[in-house]
């Protein structure tokens, strides 16, 4: 199941959710929902509580909402009880809540919005952008962050093509592609920004971006002429990919005598293009 992890948020609040995509249907994390319903300090003591006072509802709970594996405020995966649409629905009947109505609603939206975007992958394009508009990032650095998912889809597409595992193994080669051409493999590379549990590409500036495409670009093409079998010979093209990037980096930065890889992460992008547009 644990193939789509993503925060909605409705009203402001995070609900932790997995889309399970054989059942083409969202789970989310109950914990969550009491929390953004009830605005209890301690929705698992509540959820606990509700369980005890309604039995039929903590019985129906109890066999129909699987634990699922969703990330925690630390980064870590935990299990942690989760329910469908249809289940949800049955459990804020329990819940006193004016907020009961509106969460249904966006319930229901959040099932439709991702339905329609199975149907047409340009409406995930769309909600991609406005995602990273709402987070106040320019419009230059979403069209690239946008055709670096491309590109980075395209990859994985071909290493899967090949018979490689997600998880692992895409890891330890991205981890080539990073160090090769940047000279830092993922985990260093956010050290350096300053990063702990957020998205490295999403605090990549509109150079590294560049480059990253231009190394993962690379790495497909190869792949796609070479037919690498052993994970050896993946790792070998993974190189060979990066050193292109490598390559445009050094020409690059023994031109203008500009680091390309930097410490600036989103909060700093986002401030010098907020300060470009207040000087226009």
């Amino acid at each position: 199941m644990e193939k789509d992890n993503s925060m909605k948020l409705f009203e402001n609040k995070a609900i932790r959710s997995v889309w399970n995509e054989e059942e083409e249907e969202w789970y989310f994390s109950v914990v969550d929902v009491i929390a953004v319903l009830t605005d209890s300090v301690n929705p698992t003591d509540y959820l606990k509580k509700l369980r005890k006072r309604d039995t039929i509802l903590g019985d129906y709970i109890g066999t129909n909402c699987p634990q699922v594996a969703m990330t925690t405020e630390t980064g870590k995966q935990r299990k942690t009880l989760a329910a469908s649409t249809s289940q949800l629905f049955r459990i804020i009947q329990s819940i006193p809540s004016k907020k009961a109505e509106p969460f249904k609603l966006w319930l229901a939206e959040v099932a439709k919005q991702r339905l329609d975007q199975l149907q047409d992958p340009e409406l995930s394009i769309e909600q991609a952008m406005t995602d990273y508009k709402r987070l106040g990032y320019s419009d230059n650095w979403i069209n690239q962050r946008l055709k670096s998912i491309e590109i980075r889809k395209n990859l994985t597409d071909e290493w899967k093509r090949l018979g490689l595992e997600e998880g692992i193994e895409f890891a330890a080669l991205t981890d080539i592609i990073y160090k090769t051409w940047a000279d830092k493999t993922a985990r260093e590379y956010k050290q350096f920004k300053g990063l702990k549990k957020e998205n490295l590409r999403d605090n990549m500036t509109n150079k590294e971006l560049v480059l990253n495409m231009l190394a993962e670009l690379s790495t497909t093409e190869i792949s796609e002429v070479t037919n690498p079998e052993s994970f050896p010979e993946h790792e070998d093209v993974a190189r060979r990919g990066g050193n292109i990037a490598k390559d445009a980096r050094l020409k690059l930065e023994a031109e203008t005598g500009k680091k390309v890889v930097s410490p600036l992460n989103a909060k700093s992008i986002k401030s010098i293009e907020d300060k470009k547009d207040n000087q226009k």
